[in-house]
């Protein structure tokens, strides 16, 4: 009997389908005789056709599988891959805009404490989840497994999602907009360029991660460690200012203290929650990204042991660096500019630091590479969750996405993620970045709710499981509680606001919720309506590619008879 290398590193035997009528194929990993018509991905099985019994089944989301590509992150690829998806360039501009608003430095970086506590609720959700079902996918595979009724609606709705929303443009933009800046041109007379150099960034990145994997690693984790270097650097810079007694200040600036005194660093408070909740908002998504890595599980050493200790050092180094950044604006930058200064804290800092002349150098060069690094983490992880969806069989041509071939690299799911973010890049409308990051942002919700309570029952359903990490369960609850204010809190209009303005301001939150929608018309359509009218329905056979990737592909079995059309 022929056989086949799977993903799990085993020798999986291969069945060949018996030139009689009925043909034998695997449902949730076990053979049974059905008879078959052709598939929904167009396929049909014929006498002859190889079929693997490598299992698919949901229950082995428990035990680990090895992607076919080997296990070749480490713990500090997996330790980068989090952080340098967490500190991108917002720790450049947010700062600002934050102070400005709650009034007080000390308000300021309670905000940033607190937010890093808000975020260790998600991450530990996603800790024990990861650590349970440690598999490549992330919430793919948590949702899966936790929500199987209705069948496939959780895959879909994850699918639809990740196609039409799984793109990488902002950041894209950001490193045109900071290289053309670096060049002495501005970017708003310069919109061409601009977007040239990020598709150009955007298409390096794809040719590096889908044809030289090592390269790849290596890059993003030299970008990541530059990116965490360069924050140090700052914040002894600052120290090194303060310790020697200069003060780099215009002389038309009146003298102001070095180091501010408690009482002075809680003036001008603003104690109104509203405005701290706004502001707090803006902290907790410049802590997104911490469980990056459980995309990836499949491809890193030890994912288990990896995960409870990575995921946690990243979300620490995050809080350190952005508290101490925050310090270094406040020690080298007036507050009153600090408050004026919009996005522009970063640019301040480096002025009175280094120069007028270096300080603009450096600046764009700092915002420049943290958007890089970014941007390849960011590919290297959504391409692995595209793969992961593709192998689900509910995209068409899944066999294209799912391979590894011909360079040993997934350069197929990079495809899915290039070809949207190219076509955001070049729309000409203004403003639409920031709208499409709300967008994206605003479903995202939805399956940290999901996600969240799928746990508090698991709990309950599934005392069985191994969890070599368990959540604090009043962090999950409060982490509920976040995630059902973050979805209402569009719909709540604002003092003043006509019945225009508040549809214009939760537009976002429509089109968000819209694609949802679409993605359970989809799923309504695949499964229930064309399965009804065409006297099917489906099933799932698994099939092994030539570079032993395991895949899930939906048959067509026919309701009237027992023999194979």
């Amino acid at each position: 009997m022929p056989s086949q290398s799977t993903s799990h590193g085993e020798t999986t035997p291969l069945l060949r389908a018996p030139p009689s009528a009925a043909v034998v194929h695997i449902n949730q990993g076990h053979r049974r005789q059905k008879s078959s018509s052709t598939s929904a991905s167009s396929t049909t099985l014929k006498s002859g056709d190889i079929i693997s019994t490598t299992r698919r089944d949901i229950e082995d989301d428990v035990l680990p599988e090895t992607a076919v590509l080997g296990r070749t992150l480490g713990w500090r690829s997996a330790y980068i891959l989090i952080i340098s998806r967490v500190i991108g360039s917002g720790i450049f501009a947010t700062p600002g805009s934050i102070v400005s608003s709650v009034g007080s430095i000390g308000l300021s970086l309670t905000l940033w404490v607190a937010g890093a506590v808000l975020s260790w609720f998600g991450l530990a959700v996603g800790l024990e989840y990861g650590c349970m079902l440690p598999r490549s996918g992330g919430d793919k595979v948590y949702l899966e497994f936790t929500y199987r009724r209705p069948r496939f609606l959780a895959s879909t709705i994850v699918a639809v999602h990740a196609v039409l929303l799984g793109f990488t443009a902002s950041n894209c933009i950001v490193f045109g907009e900071y290289t053309l800046f670096a060049l002495r041109k501005q970017p708003s007379e310069h919109k061409v360029e601009v977007r040239a150099l990020a598709v150009a960034l955007m298409t390096l990145i794809t040719i590096i991660h889908g044809c030289f994997l090592s390269t790849g690693i290596f890059i993003q984790n030299l970008l990541g460690w530059i990116k965490i270097g360069l924050i140090m650097f700052m914040t002894l810079a600052s120290a090194v200012v303060v310790l020697a007694g200069y003060r780099p200040t215009t002389p038309s600036e009146t003298t102001r203290p070095l180091l501010p005194s408690w009482d002075s660093i809680w003036e001008g408070s603003v104690w109104n929650w509203g405005i701290i909740s706004t502001a707090l908002f803006k902290v907790f998504y410049s802590y997104a990204g911490l469980q990056n890595v459980n995309n990836v599980l499949n491809e890193v050493r030890d994912p288990v042991k990896t995960l409870k200790s990575a995921a946690p050092t990243a979300l620490f180094t995050a809080c350190l660096l952005y508290f101490l950044v925050n310090v270094a604006y406040f020690l080298i930058v007036p507050l009153d500019e600090i408050k004026q200064s919009g996005e522009l804290i970063a640019a301040l800092f480096f002025q009175r630091l280094l120069g007028e002349t270096t300080g603009r150098i450096f600046l764009p060069l700092a915002v420049a590479i943290s958007a890089a690094g970014n941007v390849m983490v960011v590919t290297f992880s959504l391409a692995r969750l595209n793969q992961e969806i593709a192998r689900q069989g509910l995209l068409p041509y899944g066999h294209l996405w799912s391979s590894s071939q011909p360079l040993g690299a997934p350069l197929g799911a990079l495809m899915v993620h290039y070809i949207p973010s190219v076509v955001v890049i070049c729309v000409p409308a203004r403003n639409i970045y920031s709208f499409i990051l709300d967008v994206e942002g605003y479903p995202g919700q939805f399956f940290v709710l999901a996600t969240s309570l799928g746990l508090t029952w698991l709990r309950k359903t599934r005392p069985d499981l191994r969890r070599p990490y368990k959540a604090f369960l009043p962090a999950v609850w409060a982490r509920i509680v976040l995630s059902i204010a973050m979805i209402a809190a569009p719909f709540m209009p604002m003092a003043g606001e006509s019945h225009g303005d508040h549809l214009f301001r939760v537009s976002y939150a429509l089109v968000g919720i819209s694609v949802l929608l679409l993605a359970v018309l989809y799923w309504f359509v695949l499964v229930v309506v064309l399965p009804k009218l065409g006297g099917y329905e489906l099933d799932e056979t698994t099939e092994v590619l030539g570079d032993g990737t395991a895949i899930t592909k939906l048959i067509r079995v026919a309701k009237e008879d027992e023999h194979t059309t």
